[in-house]
């Protein structure tokens, strides 16, 4: 009778490798299809420079809810204040250096929150470097006063804010920020997907939020029965009829470029909060945004097969933003 071999250690090893790289790429496949299922899988944002490109060649940028609700507020302060494109840039990208658009409650040193300022250097009171809004402004408010900060490199601009011991290193971030610019404020989009909210909204909350950023001309709440803000439409085009209890809306502005950016700035804005601050969907310029569905994407009106009128829930009318909290 011959001797039966055990396997070689060599074998064995390989064996584990070749299971393991199974076991693995089942794990993405599985987190791959929750993510382009509707509604499904771990919250994402995308970034995009091109508003009409859904699949192609559009360069992108990926976030967590958290930090896209950090670059929606630095991009819309910007905006607020009437700052050209290149200062937002130039403030997103200082951001994703200093903190991974995250808002930290530590650093080094004294450093604190989105662009690690310190107390020590009169930046303000830790409550009001930890608060993006206030870090947001005071930046910009340095960055202003840079002559020609707007035709310097991005390095040397955000230098002469910073005073960082690593100028150099803004540099690398300055192509994702300028797709963040372009999806909050110019011609592309921030889509946000991942389950819809599950805790009512608090509309009061929006609105205080957009009032710091934007101020109140134009901006009211309505109840359910409130004229435009009756019934909202059918969820995704096919689903179950929601009534929210309230809606936040900022009405149509006056025409003009400067009125476009702060209406897209809203819109996304909302969009990237809408996880904390339980809003159910979004209307913008004809277009439309609702949680948990079609895969966290903005739709264009004419998508859904919607008539108009209060039942519709993709789009506003031109310029006119429309905000709706969950259930």
């Amino acid at each position: 009778m011959s001797e039966i071999r055990e396997p070689r250690p060599r074998r064995r090893r390989l064996l584990r490798v070749v299971v393991g790289l199974l076991v693995l790429l089942s794990v993405i496949g599985y987190f791959a299809v929750q993510r382009a299922s509707v509604g499904g899988g771990a919250p994402f944002c995308v970034a995009s420079a091109d508003a009409s490109d859904r699949d192609g060649e559009s360069e992108k940028y990926e976030m967590s809810p958290e930090q896209a609700a950090n670059a929606a507020t630095i991009a819309a302060v910007g905006i607020a204040k009437g700052l050209p494109d290149r200062a937002v840039t130039i403030a997103l990208a200082t951001a994703m250096q200093e903190s991974a658009l995250r808002n930290l409650d530590h650093g080094d040193r004294d450093s604190l929150g989105l662009f690690q300022q310190r107390p020590s250097m009169g930046w303000g009171t830790p409550e009001q470097i930890t608060d993006p809004v206030y870090s947001a402004g005071i930046f910009y408010d340095h960055l202003v006063d840079v002559p020609g900060y707007s035709r310097l490199p991005l390095t040397v601009a955000a230098q002469k804010v910073q005073r960082s011991g690593y100028p150099q290193a803004y540099a690398k971030h300055e192509p994702d920020a300028t797709v963040l610019t372009a999806a909050f404020g110019g011609a592309g989009r921030l889509d946000c997907g991942g389950p819809a909210p599950t805790q009512p909204g608090d509309p009061e909350k929006v609105r205080d939020g957009l009032v710091r950023i934007f101020g109140k001309d134009g901006m009211h709440t309505v109840g359910p029965q409130g004229g435009q803000g009756g019934q909202a439409g059918r969820n995704g085009g096919g689903g179950r009829v929601v009534e929210e209890p309230e809606i936040t809306m900022v009405e149509k502005r006056e025409a003009g470029e400067a009125a476009t950016r702060r209406s897209r700035a809203m819109a996304h804005w909302a969009v990237a909060n809408s996880r904390e601050m339980g809003i159910a969907r979004v209307s913008y310029d004809l277009r439309g945004w609702v949680a948990g569905k079609d895969r966290g994407r903005w739709q264009d009106k004419g998508d859904t097969g919607a008539k108009n009128g209060d039942g519709d829930p993709y789009g506003a009318a031109p310029g006119e933003v429309r905000i709706f909290m969950a259930r």
